[in-house]
């Protein structure tokens, strides 16, 4: 996805991480065997698995913007006359402008830019909820620590190497016992948030999964390599056995020709055709639990324009899939529930530099959809104007809501997983009334 792409916009720190990310997964991800090292889960807790009903359990897709998402573009404060004080040429223009880039008004003093029209009829719905002033509380500037803390969901521990959604998938008994593939990365390498799952795979097109080479040979060689990891011993026994069967899986789901429902039309962009191939595995019904999402383009320290340049085009992309999906999914009636989460390492500066962009910052919005969820609403605590004296920092969005307060009541009450002591070590969320208990 456009994560690995180099971006003139972007710091130093933030392309050399994503030319290392890219590295790996061309390197390590070439399908089949070379994944099993990737696959199975590296740490099992010795907990109770949670005893609900799978068939009451949500989906849950995981995206993550990778970049550091300007939340104050993403969701505009456009009642604080400060943010039009800071960002004199790259503020979203008040509801009530005569500007065609105007603001969306969400209520009186939120709104979406025009970049993010598409999550509208998500959010008059009630299925769409925003949270702002979100983030990391550990303060780092760092692309690759907040990435890092985030995914693992808990700062600067070095025991915890395993991610939040991996570790609630191990403490979960699968939705379908014989599901071969319970979580999926779009994309040729695991998203550390899915670190220690069991059967989980990481797969950049799940139309064209499978063994790479002549296609002459494919089933012989297939057939050998199950004979070969058929005598190895467990952990990689299992793993290759559950690689194996996903291909056969993939190879009779006919990916390609899916149809999405309700009108639902997906961009043909890399989260685009990621959550498409989402919305086919989960209606299959073949026990995909979770299924995590890149996209990047968000470090935006020059020539940000959220009007109609750089973020513009990335807030189309991302709200222009994410409210397909909703329509395809959500909207459509599915009987399986589905939820959606979309985090960032950190926000941006709230004044704007001296090359129309932002500086990394600290809080930022998130997102949840879903038809359990809380939505139609713009959540925040103790929001306060942008005066300097009211910043992180003197130049930032204070974190006000600790992200893993909206992810451990989804995992408790959309996941049905009570284990958030193991999935969130060391750290008791609030509980800020996200979720609806019933949908």
């Amino acid at each position: 996805m456009s994560h690995d792409e180099h971006d003139a916009c972007a710091c130093d720190e933030y392309n050399d991480l994503t030319s290392r990310r890219s590295f790996l997964q061309t390197s390590g991800g070439l399908g089949g065997a070379a994944l099993f090292a990737w696959a199975y889960p590296e740490w099992l807790p010795k907990v109770s698995f949670a005893d609900s009903f799978a068939g009451e359990r949500d989906v849950i897709v995981s995206i993550f913007l990778r970049g550091g998402a300007d939340g104050l573009s993403l969701c505009v404060p456009f009642g604080d006359p400060l943010y039009y004080t800071g960002r004199p040429t790259i503020a979203i223009p008040r509801p009530d402008s005569s500007s065609a880039n105007r603001a969306i008004a969400l209520d009186n003093f939120f709104g979406f830019p025009q970049g993010m029209r598409f999550l509208v009829p998500a959010y008059q719905a009630g299925h769409l909820l925003v949270v702002h002033g979100a983030g990391l509380t550990y303060n780092t500037r760092s692309h690759f620590d907040a990435q890092h803390f985030i995914e693992l969901g808990k700062a600067n521990d070095n025991s915890v190497n395993t991610g939040w959604l991996g570790r609630h998938l191990a403490t979960t008994s699968p939705m379908k016992n014989a599901a071969s593939l319970r979580a999926i990365t779009i994309a040729d390498g695991l998203a550390e948030t899915l670190k220690g799952a069991p059967r989980a795979l990481p797969i950049a097109d799940p139309a064209n999964y499978g063994i790479s080479g002549s296609g002459s040979t494919r089933a012989e060689r297939q057939a050998w390599l199950g004979l070969e990891w058929g005598e190895s011993i467990d952990p990689a026994k299992t793993a290759a056995s559950d690689a194996l069967n996903t291909i056969n899986m993939l190879r009779n789901l006919n990916v390609a020709g899916y149809q999405p429902a309700n009108g639902a039309v997906y961009p043909n962009t890399g989260l685009g055709r990621g959550l498409r191939n989402s919305a086919a595995l989960i209606k299959a019904d073949i026990g995909v639990e979770a299924v995590h999402l890149d996209i990047g383009g968000w470090d935006t320290h020059t020539q940000q324009d959220p009007l109609a340049g750089s973020m513009n085009g990335t807030m189309t992309q991302l709200s222009g899939a994410l409210g397909a999906f909703w329509q395809d999914c959500i909207a459509s009636g599915l009987t399986q529930n589905v939820t959606v989460v979309v985090v960032s390492e950190f926000g941006r500066n709230v004044r704007e530099n001296g090359s129309r962009g932002t500086d990394h910052g600290r809080g930022t919005a998130m997102f949840a959809m879903g038809r359990g969820i809380n939505g139609g609403r713009v959540l925040t605590n103790n929001w306060r104007s942008l005066s300097q004296e009211n910043l992180a920092d003197r130049q930032d969005l204070p974190v006000s809501i600790d992200h893993r307060d909206i992810l451990a009541e989804i995992v408790q009450n959309r996941l049905g997983n009570a284990n958030l002591g193991v999935v969130f070590p060391g750290y008791v969320p609030v509980i800020r009334g996200v979720t609806k208990p019933n949908a």
